[in-house]
């Protein structure tokens, strides 16, 4: 099923922003080449930092081979410039996952500057940090999860509780066409950039900046097994109680070009905890 057949308006599918925030242009359905680069380019690219320990942090040895190859799509060190680490931060990061992609660059870095690192996996049990005391929240790829079961609500208002004034909230997304309802791109692992902005908004945070970065314009957002049949998941054949899979495996050419997208387009967002 194509997602372009999904689309509806935002208005209907997400709750109204507030007027007194001003958003940069989204990508949308029926966006232009040129409307694409003139929004890209309108987008303020990170300044990096000297930052040796961050640095040493995403270059370590000690980081797997596996994780390392991905560095070319996720961009570490320009991703936690752009969010704005810094040494000595207080830094959660929510359901790191199996493998802890991030967390194995942010522990390091925060013992290496005297810093905080906690994972939280339950965040409505505990957020790991006393209210107020956390300098940053990562959330990587999970708004799609959170969506299907009504968690993102409950979520956003504990960073939120559990962040200072002025603390950080970094996202970053898979990212469906703007103009789809949430409800059914979400089981496919994408959703709407402003459906997480405006749900954010609501809990409370300003948009601080927005990044293509991690942006992929390959990447059709449309799939036979979802996100996961892109790197590094790379599912390549029906998975067991998954209704909206396709029924037959890919071809051999259909794994290939896949492979050659490479990992989603992604958002990546900043947004700060008011002073």
């Amino acid at each position: 099923m194509r997602l372009l057949a999904l689309a509806v308006t935002a208005a209907l599918a997400l709750p109204a922003m507030a007027a007194a925030q001003t958003l940069p242009a989204l990508p949308t359905l029926d966006e232009t080449p040129a409307q694409r680069t003139a929004r890209r380019a309108a987008m303020a690219p990170p300044v990096l930092q000297e930052d040796a320990a961050l640095q040493a942090a995403v270059s370590s040895p000690a980081r797997s081979a596996a994780d390392v190859s991905r560095d070319v799509h996720r961009r570490p060190f320009e991703t936690l410039t752009f969010w704005g680490l810094t040494p000595g931060s207080t830094v959660v990061e929510i359901e790191p996952g199996r493998g802890g992609w991030w967390s194995a660059i942010l522990q390091p870095y925060a013992e290496a500057t005297g810093g905080t690192y906690v994972a939280v996996n339950r965040p409505l049990e505990g957020m790991g940090v006393a209210d107020g005391t956390a300098d940053m929240v990562v959330v990587a790829r999970s708004f799609h999860n959170w969506h299907r079961n009504g968690r993102t609500e409950p979520y956003l208002a504990a960073f939120f509780k559990a962040l200072k004034p002025g603390g950080v909230l970094a996202v970053e997304q898979h990212r469906s066409v703007d103009g789809l309802n949430p409800d059914q791109t979400a089981p496919t692992g994408y959703v709407p950039e402003s459906y997480v902005i405006r749900a954010a908004l609501a809990a409370g945070f300003v948009l601080d900046a927005r990044s293509e970065l991690n942006a992929n314009p390959k990447d059709d957002h449309d799939h036979p097994y979802g996100v996961w049949t892109l790197p590094p998941t790379r599912v390549s054949a029906p998975r067991e109680g998954n209704p909206a899979d396709r029924p037959t495996p890919l071809t051999d050419a259909e794994r290939a070009a896949f492979d050659a997208v490479g990992e989603s387009d992604r958002m990546t967002l900043r947004f700060r905890k008011p002073a």
